[in-house]
């Protein structure tokens, strides 16, 4: 009877040991992903500082600050409830470099000058239309009820403009800078207020040139305005390169018209950290939408599905300008919202 009890006895830790072994087990197996998540984070946060979008992969990194170091916070909660101190501390800088880079686009935000309040203005409306698909009453209709005096559209194609002529909504805007295209290139300006000296301008990159801008005067009723209407392809690998020298030239575009009065509306492709766009905001653009507080007001993607979880569609004026309320609005078969402004013109 002894034997037989003590064989039960050894039989019972047989189990208790595999399952200490088991917690053991998922415990080093989590720290493991831990430790991994803060450095490959780690990593892309040193590239930011060292190599900003100075490759394909940096670009779109970059682009979404925002969300690609939420899993720091993660790893950050997590080892604090474990005890793991040193981990805690490793995540914790990451979270922090994510708030530094993230930090000067909420912290735009500003009152709305006060001259601005009593400055005329003009009503803005822009979309990028997706090239991919048919172009959507949607815009027609929006076109309509917001009564815009200034429509910018991107990946304008001719079947866009021929719907948009069939439907009689541009006899409220005589004055067109039309050029469309099949693809993603296409531009509209449309507008009820003059426009003169439009210009396409492209960018030479791997042997072709690619449209990433049109240019324009517009005569508004508190003087003229230097008008930019832009969209960089998007930063994929085949086009990267071409994203890099458009936001460039667009750059150079701000530095040498030193107009005060510059409205550059459009897709850029890029936000507030991506090194391109940060250098317009350097040369002495405002950022419309962080201005007024607007920053989380994203506009990328436009589905049912996914949120949008990036802004990548502006409004910036230079000083003679100010945006004194913008919003973004659901897109019409496009993966974009579409942008809906108030420009005061300073006299």
């Amino acid at each position: 009877m002894p034997k037989v009890s003590g064989l039960a006895e050894a039989g019972e830790t047989c189990p208790s040991r595999r399952r200490q072994r088991g917690p053991a087990f998922v415990r080093v197996g989590l720290l493991t992903v831990g430790w991994l998540v803060v450095a490959v984070l780690g990593l892309v946060a040193l590239l930011r500082l060292v190599a900003w979008d100075s490759a394909e992969p940096l670009i779109v990194l970059d682009a979404l600050t925002l969300v690609v170091y939420l899993p720091a916070w993660v790893v950050t909660a997590g080892a604090l409830i474990a005890r793991r101190w040193w981990l805690a501390a490793a995540a914790a800088l990451i979270v922090a470099a994510q708030l530094a880079f993230v930090a000067p686009e909420p912290l735009a935000a500003a009152p709305v000058p006060a001259w601005a309040r009593h400055a005329p203005a003009i009503r803005v409306f822009d979309a990028n239309v997706d090239q991919s698909l048919r172009f959507e009453a949607g815009y027609l209709r929006a076109i309509e009820q917001d009564r815009p005096d200034l429509v910018t559209l991107e990946e304008f194609t001719p079947p866009a403009l021929q719907a948009m002529v069939a439907s009689g909504v541009l006899t409220s805007f005589p004055y067109r800078c039309a050029a469309p295209a099949d693809g993603a290139t296409g531009f509209l300006i449309a507008s009820r207020l003059r426009l003169t000296g439009c210009r396409v301008q492209t960018v030479f990159s791997d042997g072709s040139w690619t449209p990433y801008m049109v240019q324009a005067t517009l005569w508004s009723p508190g003087g003229p305005v230097a008008l930019r209407l832009v969209h960089t392809l998007a930063p994929f690998p085949v086009s990267w390169r071409e994203w890099s020298a458009a936001l460039a030239a667009v750059g150079r575009s701000v530095r040498a018209s030193g107009d005060s009065r510059m409205l550059m509306v459009g897709d850029f492709n890029a936000t507030w950290d991506n090194s391109g766009f940060a250098a317009l905001l350097h040369d002495g653009l405002t950022d419309g939408a962080a201005a007024r507080g607007e920053a989380a007001d994203m506009t990328w993607p436009n589905g049912a599905v996914v949120p949008p979880f990036v802004r990548i569609d502006h409004v910036l004026t230079g000083p003679g300008l100010a945006v004194t309320d913008i919003t973004a609005r659901p897109g019409f078969g496009s993966d974009h919202r579409y942008l809906v402004a108030t420009v005061a013109i300073r006299t």
